[in-house]
């Protein structure tokens, strides 16, 4: 009997061991809702937000707002406000489900380094060892009128490292800050994040490789594709597609049951519509460099780990609090705490230096002359948002995360996203 025991106990963590998520000694709770006074928070403080977001719809900054704080593994606060389609005039759910564009790269950071803990690969190892068209990289000099252009060879090589604290050089097509790499992109058929059309991100980010960068990798910073390529190299070292993976290896075991590339047809009326403010009034955004309705239509099969996921407030504070517990959650572990230490390090050197904030490998991360200037939290504070107008932060100092989404495209006076965390630090009382 003692045998039979003994060899089922090993076949369940030989089995848990092939993943890259194990049983932890730790088991801190799932989130779960609390007055804000047993967390050291001011309820009447918090009700600030309400204010806030009630005046922001009234004044039009945005049409409608979901917020959620919590502290010390609490939610203490968690409503809704606005609508979630101009159209219907729908009511906002808190449960509602968000496109949370760039907030996907953080999670896609973080699956890469759940397979780097394995040994799988080095943070220095060039991405050519894994995708050879990366090889001999080659750095943009002149585009000419007809869209050919002159390159000159780079010193460096494009590392894992510089590809995750988007030190690699590479472009982003339709939002770079260079222009020149919008057409590049255009003439080359790169998507950018969100596509409708039958595509792979195997194809798109070996069409990527061939394409000229801005700078030689490592000597500074600018937003990219990199990420994506993040996204590839995980399907390269585990073998399986970067969705499966993201589902099985964090979604799953951190009870994340609202987060995906395409929603399930049940859970697609939950989805917010992407509006704009047009003719002194909100709308559903018809079109724009994508189609916005990418995660319920299309040919589904491109994920984008740079910008892909769709998501709720509720699951995307389950993942920030895992950060909060040094990687674990519920018993599961992802990440040890060395590797959340080495993630939330100062991977960039100087290249940030003076502006309060640094950038790790997988967010930007206030500095302690961020923290002095106020309204940004303690030092270590790690940060992000997504291109339709969502953010989030979580406070290590503090135990604290606040994460506030809407859904729009297009510039608006939108102050809510810098009003929301100075409230919330405001409401600090222990």
């Amino acid at each position: 009997m003692f045998l039979k025991n003994y060899l089922s106990l090993s076949v369940f963590f030989l089995s848990f061991s092939l993943l890259a998520q194990t049983p932890s000694i730790k088991k801190s709770p799932m989130l779960e809702e609390a007055a804000p006074q047993t967390v050291g928070m001011s309820a009447e403080r918090l009700g600030r937000i309400d204010e806030m977001c009630k005046e922001a719809i009234n004044q039009q900054q945005v049409p409608g707002i979901v917020a959620l704080v919590a502290r010390n593994g609490k939610i203490v606060y968690y409503k809704a406000f606005g609508t979630a389609d101009a159209k219907t005039n729908k009511s906002l759910k808190r449960d509602a489900i968000f496109r949370i564009a760039s907030q996907t790269k953080a999670i896609t950071s973080t699956g890469l380094m759940m397979l780097w803990e394995q040994g799988k690969f080095q943070l220095d190892d060039p991405i050519s060892k894994y995708i050879p068209e990366f090889e001999n990289p080659q750095i943009l000099d002149t585009l000419y009128p007809d869209g050919t252009y002159k390159t000159i060879p780079a010193e460096n090589t494009i590392t894992i490292r510089r590809l995750l604290t988007h030190t690699s050089g590479l472009g982003y097509g339709q939002i770079d800050g260079d222009p020149r790499f919008k057409t590049i992109f255009e003439d080359a058929g790169i998507v950018d994040a969100f596509t409708t059309t039958p595509t792979v991100l195997k194809e798109n980010i070996e069409k990527l490789a061939k394409l000229p960068l801005h700078f030689n990798p490592g000597e500074k910073w600018s937003y990219s594709e990199g990420i994506d390529v993040a996204g590839r190299l995980i399907e390269i070292l585990s073998g399986m597609p970067l969705d499966e993976y993201l589902r099985t290896r964090i979604f799953e075991p951190l009870g994340m049951t609202d987060t995906y590339f395409y929603l399930p047809k049940s859970k697609e009326d939950r989805l917010v519509a992407v509006q704009t403010f047009q003719d002194d009034k909100w709308e559903n955004m018809k079109s724009d460099f994508f189609d916005a309705n990418y995660p319920i239509k299309g040919a589904k099969t491109f994920f984008s780990g740079g910008a892909g996921l769709s998501s709720t407030a509720l699951d995307y504070a389950t993942f920030l609090q895992m950060y909060l517990n040094h990687g674990e959650l519920n018993g599961v572990r992802l990440l040890s705490r060395t590797t959340v230490d080495v993630i939330l390090s100062n991977q960039i050197g100087d290249i940030w230096a003076g502006s309060g904030s640094y950038h790790g490998l997988a967010f930007s991360v206030v500095d302690s002359l961020g923290a002095e200037m106020g309204g940004k939290g303690s030092a270590h504070t790690f940060e992000w948002g997504g291109y339709f107008n969502t953010q989030y932060f979580a406070d290590p100092g503090e135990n604290l995360i606040g994460i506030i989404l809407k859904q729009t495209s297009g510039a608006t006076n939108d102050q809510t996203a810098w009003e929301f965390r100075q409230i919330i630090l405001s409401s600090i009382d222990d």
